[in-house]
């Protein structure tokens, strides 16, 4: 197993708790769904910035457990899956020095669970209903693709967290 530091472990502690916080708490309901737009994603583009494959536990975590404790536990699981996917995505994507690749990644992530939504919603509550909700998708995927990008520009003063 690779050599993590305590610091990285408690970080990646400390960036799951965000994740749940920005997404349980500032959160407006999609009522054609009962799902809810949040502020999650942010802080999910944060952890994965910071903690690289870190943040994709952080991320499957603090998600989920806004999901369980919110009262949404039939998403919990796609929830997790799709917060991991998306975490991954921008890890793998994202390039410090490069807004582009900064824009891409977090766009792309965000398109993941736009997508991975609409599959689910389609099969739980049929296409119509995952169509609706499209819409409150991709502006929650709007809202987390600027906060990446705000992430992105505040990054070299944050890595500093992470040493």
């Amino acid at each position: 197993m690779r050599n993590l530091s305590v610091k990285k472990l408690t970080m990646a502690g400390v960036m799951a708790a965000l994740v749940f916080v920005m997404t349980y708490i500032p959160k407006v309901p999609v009522p054609v769904t009962g799902g809810y737009v949040h502020l999650g994603d942010g802080a999910i583009f944060l952890a994965a910035l910071l903690l690289g494959p870190l943040g994709i536990p952080a991320a499957a975590i603090g998600s989920g457990l806004a999901d369980i404790l919110g009262g949404y536990l039939v998403y919990a699981l796609p929830t997790m899956l799709i917060k991991a996917l998306m975490a991954l995505i921008a890890w793998r994507i994202w390039k410090p020095d490069s807004w582009l690749r900064a824009a891409i990644a977090f766009a792309a992530a965000e398109a993941v669970m736009v997508c991975g939504y609409f599959a689910f919603e389609a099969i739980l509550y049929g296409a119509a209903a995952a169509w609706a909700a499209v819409g409150p998708n991709c502006i929650q995927g709007l809202m987390g693709l600027a906060l990446g990008m705000a992430c992105h520009g505040l990054y070299p003063r944050m890595k500093q967290l992470i040493k």
